[in-house]
């Protein structure tokens, strides 16, 4: 996550400490269908912050018809000519994203009713030279914005690219940024690299990507416009500007012309996440730039994803290294979200969406079919950056707090209830498709009922779980502080 939030004196001392950590944060992992274990497109990605409370919500925004010459507004400036009908999608906002005290909606990712998929973004360092050459625009596309415009209007992932690109060649953009966009036919990845250049690359589908916070495409073919997509006029710029030192169209390095290649702070977790789902490939830590796509050496699952957004350094080659202190798994996770894009299932159920709050350290993804969705539960339509016991966000924070005081003991105790929650949804999961579409074949809208139920009452399950470990941790603690007494004062304070 990346943007400018309306801070409070306090929060903002805070991020004059920690202003490398604001400006760069969130960690993602792309899946082509044939390098995943059910087939499924894959997008996913861990939304961090600068601290560790921020609530999200999640909202549905209904399909409707629009005024002649409506646009699409942003705070910062932004202006979007809004289609005749803007279509139904989901959005996971900020807490206070439709407040005037936020810089925007920051709904990060959502799917609208065409089953286009967007997670938006992983926030990117621009060099001097490119923010020299193309300035950036502060009334351009920015991250708060990116999901609000594009999935209302956008039908499929390669006109959603299309949108975006258009709308930063046209207005401009605030930020550098990554960003993922899917359907059930193809995945893209999305890099904006100045006030108005950017760079699209379809993935794979045998192959897998994995995304920190530096520019990663590079070794692309400018020319082969079915696979790679980017402003016009790209390479002629990079070459007048002087941003790389030979402009290769046929092997173009985008990342290296408007990023900063080579940054641990990135290539420890570009390293990391290669080595869990390659591991038989060996490669040397702290390179400029990895492979930007690769095989997995096993299909891969909707856990596997989840252990690459959890994972820290442990038992790797990086826990040698001093100065390795940045790997996907950190406290400051507000949310992870894995979207699983599946051509099989009916329309309405084709993607699926693995939610989960706070750090997925000490969280559980919840499954739900959000186009099936008729209602959000309320535990995800509640809550904010201070501690209550009504949201989904603050369930699973507060464990993570107090297993935080002890975790040699609570450590496991969460990751035995992890495991179990988790491993009963993905049990159950394949039944639950089954299920579904022989029901949706005699009547769709019982079949659509029985997910928008399912769904909710997954998130429901799964929150209440996470309060009951709350209650047992909270028992154990004020356990743990009682006096060790002797038989006989024991015996005596009983008698009093």
């Amino acid at each position: 996550m990346h943007g400018k939030r309306t801070l409070s004196l306090l929060g903002a001392a805070v991020l004059a400490t920690f202003a490398t950590d604001y400006s760069m944060a969130c960690s993602s992992v792309v899946v082509g269908k044939n390098a995943s274990a059910d087939g499924a497109i894959i997008i996913s990605r861990n939304e961090d912050y600068y601290i560790n409370n921020w609530n999200k919500k999640l909202v549905i925004h209904p399909r409707r018809d629009t005024d002649k010459g409506e646009m699409i507004s942003f705070k910062n400036g932004l202006k979007v000519p809004a289609p005749q009908t803007m279509l139904r999608y989901t959005g996971l906002t900020d807490w206070n994203g439709d407040t005037t005290a936020a810089d925007g909606p920051y709904e990060e990712r959502g799917v609208n009713e065409f089953n286009l998929a967007i997670s938006a973004t992983n926030s990117m360092d621009v060099n001097d030279a490119a923010k020299k050459a193309d300035p950036l625009v502060d009334s351009g596309v920015i991250e708060a914005d990116i999901p609000s415009f594009v999935l209302p209007i956008a039908k499929n992932a390669r006109e959603a690219v299309m949108l975006l690109g258009k709308v930063v060649s046209e207005q401009g953009a605030g930020e550098g940024n990554g960003i993922l966009l899917a359907d059930t036919k193809e995945v893209w990845y999305m890099e904006i690299g100045s006030g108005h250049h950017w760079i699209a690359v379809k993935v794979p589908q045998d192959k897998y990507l994995f995304v920190a916070n530096g520019m990663r495409i590079h070794d692309v073919n400018l020319n082969d416009r079915e696979n790679v997509l980017s402003s016009a006029g790209l390479a002629e710029f990079v070459g007048k500007n002087k941003l790389l030192d030979h402009v290769d169209v046929q092997h173009f390095n985008f990342a290296k012309a408007f990023g900063t290649i080579g940054d641990r702070y990135n290539v420890d977790r570009e390293w990391l996440g290669q080595h869990m789902l390659t591991p038989s490939l060996s490669q040397k830590t702290r390179q400029d730039q990895y492979p930007l796509f690769l095989t997995p050496d096993r299909k891969i699952t909707v856990a596997e994803i989840g252990n690459v957004l959890r994972a820290g350094f442990k038992g790797t080659e990086l826990e040698k290294i001093k100065d390795a202190e940045r790997p996907m798994g950190v406290d400051r996770t507000i949310e992870t979200h894995v979207f699983e894009l599946r051509a099989d299932m009916p329309k309405e159920l084709q993607v699926l969406t693995w939610q989960a709050f706070g750090s997925p350290a000490s969280a559980v993804f919840m499954p739900m079919y959000e186009n099936a969705m008729k209602e959000v539960p309320s535990a995800l339509r509640l809550g904010t950056e201070v501690y209550e016991n009504q949201s989904a966000y603050w369930a699973f924070r507060a464990n993570s707090t107090l297993a935080q005081t002890n975790p040699g003991k609570y450590a496991s105790v969460l990751a035995g209830w992890q495991s179990h929650i988790e491993g009963t949804f993905q049990e159950q999961q394949a039944s639950v498709d089954s299920m579904l579409k022989k029901l949706y074949a005699r009547n769709p809208d019982a079949a659509l009922g029985f997910a928008n139920q399912w769904s909710n009452g997954n998130v429901l399950w799964a929150v209440q779980s996470a309060r009951d470990v709350f209650q047992s941790l909270m028992t154990d603690m004020t356990k743990s502080t009682e006096k060790k007494y002797t038989p006989a004062e024991l015996e005596k304070i009983k008698a009093l």
